[in-house]
């Protein structure tokens, strides 16, 4: 099939003839919202739950590269639930905010039942009518993942959850990205990656796969010289790049930027 960017015009033209098999769709920050806690930060801290919720992901993702990119593989590995702990302990500190157990916990098992952006399960019933295999590539433990997955109702929607765990190497390593194609078993080029981390979509792009970049927030592209195959501002974006079948009915289009409410 023939497509181009979904929103022209943002970055450079680029257009590419290629069938895709399947999809992978990073989890958190793409399908489920890591800001979702920040409603009970702000109750537990007032005035100060967006920005306790903001460092918190920043300090996250930053451990992620670190214990990646420091010594031998797994030499310094934790796992995502650990990292996520030690990132909620930090910016809690960094801001001044008393942390106790109680609270902790709370912040930590609202983590873990993350809400889904309201589009998703939608988008991914209507590839799976499609027939095109849906998956998750994530850096979350296998048990966070099963935990998300479940409470989204998106069990029975998608083919493989597949946790960086086994290689404890965090995306953006090559190894990470590589799990996916181990699991469809096939080449980069033909699984749409997607993700609504811009790090992460240029990431799987230097990787080889086709990448959608869900940049819901109008975010500017990091200036590295790449761009995602593709960029979008919802996940329902996904759906442009596959043909539907005369008898699946469209998914309506999500309102907002480049989205007009019908």
């Amino acid at each position: 099939m023939t497509y181009d960017v979904l929103n022209a015009g943002t970055h450079s033209e680029y257009s590419v003839v290629m069938k895709i098999r399947a999809v992978l769709f990073d989890a958190y920050g793409t399908l489920f919202d890591v800001h979702s806690v920040a409603l009970l930060a702000e109750q537990l801290f007032p005035g100060c739950g967006e920005r306790l919720s903001l460092l918190w992901r920043d300090k996250q993702i930053e451990y992620t590269r670190l214990v990646t990119m420091s010594g031998a593989a797994g030499e310094h590995y934790r796992p995502f639930w650990e990292l996520t702990r030690a990132g909620l302990q930090f910016a809690a500190a960094r801001l001044g905010l008393k942390l106790d157990p109680a609270s902790e916990d709370r912040l930590m098992s609202q983590y873990r039942h993350l809400s889904a952006f309201p589009e998703n399960r939608e988008v991914l019933a209507e590839l799976q009518r499609r027939r095109i295999p849906a998956g998750i590539l994530s850096n979350g433990d296998p048990e966070m993942l099963a935990v998300a997955v479940r409470s989204a109702g998106f069990t029975e929607l998608l083919q493989h959850v597949i946790s960086v765990h086994p290689v404890q190497r965090y995306k953006t390593d090559p190894a990470a990205y590589a799990l996916g194609t181990a699991a469809f078993g096939l080449p980069a080029r033909e699984i749409l990656f997607v993700s609504s981390n811009g790090w992460d979509a240029i990431g799987a792009t230097w990787f080889g796969y086709t990448t959608l970049w869900v940049n819901r927030t109008g975010a500017p592209l990091d200036p590295l010289g790449t761009s995602p195959s593709h960029t979008g501002r919802s996940l329902r974006d996904v759906l442009a790049l596959f043909p539907a079948p005369a008898s699946a009915a469209p998914v309506p289009a999500a309102a907002g930027p480049g989205h007009p409410a019908a």
